[in-house]
């Protein structure tokens, strides 16, 4: 997705469809297809952003003398920040297409959304070079990083990208020199494009992009929205058993409880410390291994035998298992 013929495949492709009532049983082949690709379930993470986002470009459409507000999107591994951002880009893309349908006979479609990834260990050439990777701007190795970025300005701007979002942003470290140009090249950028810019990585208030001068400067900009572990009761809802029972009423099993997955609810929650990606995960396999198995269920038997990401189960570990 990190080129507009894949973005613009990815958005424009029917997301998968879970089984409903009276249709005619799937076979074994579509449903294990199914789980493997799932639908997204709209956790309050991916809620927030969608509102953030569609302010923010509103607040933003007609400022012209500075930078506009951007947001960052926070939380430790597995806990769905790329899921969200990947969802509210798709969102983004559908609404503009829909408002600003390509004229009769033109072979050029709308180019709201840019997503980009920061490569491993970035420096603002090379980071620049994927953003005009992402549009096939032609770029060569005479080429300076000046030349590239005012390619990618110029480019950019007459394809209208309203939206642009950086993920894995947590593999710059301004403290370093190579670190500082990149962060500055981002300035540069969300001045001169006129878009909303989305950021998204690993625990990025516990990195060196919130501190100093640069880090400064990016805090003033941008409203944070965190992709934290789901905890296992606010106030009076219990935020981590509603999304538990979403997932389970997606499933495609012929033997399933409705229930059953919401009743264990405190010991999904301990296994995988409340990061809807890992949940997801858990979830899905059992699925998978229901299905292959003939049980067509998920029990908590069922779940115990999978293993699930290192993460989660490093977390999990110290714990005895309640049975």
């Amino acid at each position: 997705m990190t080129t507009w013929q894949g973005w613009h495949r990815f958005a424009t492709t029917d997301p998968v469809a879970p089984p409903r009532p009276g249709d005619p049983p799937r076979s074994t082949e579509k449903r294990l297809a199914y789980h493997s690709a799932f639908v997204t379930i709209r956790t309050p993470a991916i809620s927030t952003l969608a509102t953030q986002v569609r302010t923010l470009m509103i607040l933003g459409r007609h400022q012209q003398t500075t930078a506009r507000p951007s947001l960052i999107v926070t939380g430790p591994a597995a806990a769905g920040k790329t899921t969200a951002l990947l969802n509210v880009g798709r969102t983004c893309h559908l609404a503009h297409t829909r408002k600003n349908p390509p004229p009769p006979g033109s072979a050029h479609a709308a180019v709201p959304v840019a997503y980009v990834l920061v490569p491993p260990g970035a420096t603002a050439k090379t980071l620049i070079t994927e953003f005009a990777r992402y549009l096939g701007i032609p770029v060569t190795a005479r080429m300076t990083q000046t030349q590239i970025t005012e390619a990618v300005c110029h480019t950019y701007t007459q394809a209208g990208v309203q939206l642009v979002m950086i993920d894995e942003i947590h593999r710059l470290n301004p403290r370093t020199t190579t670190g500082a140009q990149t962060a500055d090249l981002l300035k540069d950028l969300s001045e001169r494009l006129p878009a909303t810019f989305v950021y998204a990585g690993i625990n990025v208030t516990d990195t060196p992009l919130f501190t100093g001068v640069r880090g400064a400067q990016l805090a003033g900009r941008a409203t944070l929205v965190d992709c934290g572990p789901l905890p296992a009761r606010h106030g009076k809802r219990e935020p981590f058993r509603d999304v538990i029972t979403d997932i389970e009423n997606n499933l495609d099993l012929q033997q399933h409880k409705p229930g059953t997955l919401p009743g264990h609810a405190p010991y999904l929650h301990q296994r995988t410390a409340g990061r809807i990606g890992s949940l997801t995960r858990l979830i899905r396999q059992a699925a998978i291994t229901a299905i292959h198995d003939g049980t067509e269920r998920i029990t908590k038997t069922t779940l115990d035998t999978i293993r699930l990401d290192h993460l989660a189960e490093t977390h999990h570990r110290p714990h005895a298992r309640t049975r």
